[in-house]
Formats: C-alpha cells, structure tokens, sequence
C-alpha cells in the first residue's frame, strides 16, 4: 500500500522556514500572501495484510521517528 504521511508544526510552534519564506515573498513584491507554514511530505509503500495494520505501523513509525509529538502533528493519507 502506498501511504503519505503529512508533517507539520502544531498551531502556537513557531514556523522559521514560513516566516523566512513569508519575508522573502514581501521583498519580491507578495505582501497579500501570510501565514506561512511549512511541513514535509513523506511516502513510503507498507506491506500489510490490511489498511488497519498498516496504518497502526506507520502510526508506530511517526510516533518513533518521523514527528516530533511534542510540536508537531502528522496526517497518515492512504492512495
């Protein structure tokens, strides 16, 4: 199955990378454009007898390894 994993920074984290692209499209002429977040977008293939099973692995995966719980919540997308 292939599987999307989406990453983001929680609400109330500060975004670095937004606000650094945020002031880098002002400065080319984009001021309407604000509130920038940035995440990542990992996709892997899970072999598993079920949609169940895999996503409780990627769930053990994210949790372990690709998310940071504390300031980041992730989305597990199945296509």
């Amino acid at each position: 199955m292939r599987v999307q994993v989406l990453v983001r920074l929680k609400g109330g984290v500060l975004d670095v990378q937004g606000k650094a692209i945020e002031r880098g499209l002002a400065d080319n002429g984009f001021q309407d454009l604000n509130n920038i977040r940035v995440g990542k977008l990992i996709e892997l293939d899970v072999e598993a007898a079920s949609e169940d099973s895999a996503r409780k692995q990627v769930e053990t995966v994210c949790q372990k390894l690709l998310a940071n719980p504390i300031i980041e919540n992730y989305e597990i997308r199945f296509l």
